[in-house]
């Protein structure tokens, strides 16, 4: 038993990690690529009014920027409305947003931090649009980003679309690490055989009457409201051609305490809401499993794998070798987190570094979900380069 323990716990996260992308890149080359679905300019006329809700929190470097980003979307100037909250920032963003109060924009300026859920639900409330385009205060829109995703509810079977993120670096290039280009060829693929699984918080649209409030604690409001869309029967997906860019964290700790926070929110979401499961398609189904609920899970069939290898270690020199391999390798990250070493890793050992803190990030987030030790409240990520004044090509 133990060494099924040890077996099964090891082939579940290569399945996710490995044979799973594969199956995928095998799946593109017999699926075709679906016709790209561009604005129509002598339809300008015909389109419909657009709500862009923004929540922002603590974000006086940005504000200013993302309403203008906003306002010079190539959409028709008529039928976009920027809805902007201020929930309850500490800094000068409700100062500025007051300055910006205009017919094209809605400014909110909420005293009391209550969280990013509560106010994306109030400002819902308050549209009338048919259309809802979210982003983020940090976010840079391509000219055409919201014309490109309204271009793709054409289709009456279209709940939910998700744009494309670029991340920047802080010379303001693209971040294009092999992790990344990993999550994005997923979600491609995903998103054409048909399951792709919720949305990018950066830039993201649906309908408005298929928007259903969200707990006030929901962290991964991005991920519950299109995979809520997705379980109601609509199609969500995915426009390349509708880009937005943001930053990236400054550092290895930056991005595992944002991972920490992403990894309740999954929790949260999967034990919350098994509707993601039980009432979306196949396709969804099985992006759900193998993409998102196996890997929430790998620190755990790691630790199941740690454990059982050592049991075995002492009747077989196979499985005392597995032991000391896992052992050294979580030694080793550990000794270069320690020291502070991560900006001399490069290569395949920067990767398998980068898998091990997410994993860890994964683990402390199930143990903070399980204890509840934590809430909807924001946390604002340091980033040292500010995209807004970038334009997405």
């Amino acid at each position: 038993m133990t060494a099924w323990v040890f077996w099964v716990s090891v082939l579940l996260v290569g399945y996710s990690y490995v044979v799973y992308p594969l199956l995928l890149a095998v799946s593109m080359r017999l699926v075709p690529a679906p016709r790209p679905r561009r604005p129509d300019p002598e339809n300008d006329g015909a389109r419909p009014a657009v709500a862009c809700i923004v929540a922002a929190f603590n974000e006086e470097r940005h504000i200013d920027a993302r309403v203008d980003n906003v306002l010079s979307q190539t959409y028709e100037v008529d039928k976009l409305t920027l809805y902007v909250a201020s929930d309850g920032s500490r800094d000068r963003t409700g100062q500025l947003l007051e300055q910006r109060r205009g017919p094209r924009v809605r400014a909110f300026v909420f005293e009391t931090n209550r969280g990013k859920a509560t106010v994306l639900n109030d400002l819902v409330a308050a549209t009338s649009e048919p259309l809802l385009v979210f982003s983020d205060a940090n976010t840079t829109f391509a000219p055409d980003a919201v014309a490109r995703l309204v271009a793709r509810f054409d289709d009456p079977r279209v709940g939910a679309v998700c744009g494309e993120l670029r991340l920047l670096d802080a010379k303001g290039s693209n971040k294009d690490s092999a992790y990344w280009r990993m999550e994005q060829f997923l979600k491609r693929s995903e998103a054409r055989l048909g399951g792709l699984l919720g949305a990018n918080g950066a830039i993201y649209a649906m309908r408005r009457d298929l928007y259903r409030p969200i707990a006030a604690d929901t962290i991964v409001d991005d991920f519950c409201i299109a995979m809520t869309v997705a379980a109601e029967g609509w199609k969500v997906v995915y426009e390349p051609d509708a880009v937005a860019q943001e930053a990236t964290p400054d550092d290895v700790a930056e991005e595992y305490h944002r991972r920490v926070r992403i990894g309740i929110g999954n929790y949260q979401a999967f034990f919350r809401h098994p509707e993601y499961l039980l009432r979306t398609n196949w396709a969804t189904r099985i992006a759900y499993v193998s993409h998102k609920v196996l890997r929430w899970f790998t620190p755990h069939l790691m630790l199941a794998a740690l454990v059982a290898s050592a049991f075995l270690a002492g009747g077989s020199r196979v499985y005392l070798g597995l032991f000391v391999l896992q052992l050294a390798g979580y030694i080793a990250a550990f000794m270069v987190w320690l020291f502070d070493l991560q900006g001399r890793v490069r290569g395949v050992p920067a990767m398998l570094l980068l898998f091990l803190t997410l994993n860890w990030a994964f683990l402390v987030a199930f143990t903070r979900f399980v204890t509840g030790r934590y809430s909807g409240s924001w946390r604002t990520t340091q980033r040292s380069f500010d995209g807004s004044n970038s334009t997405p090509a």
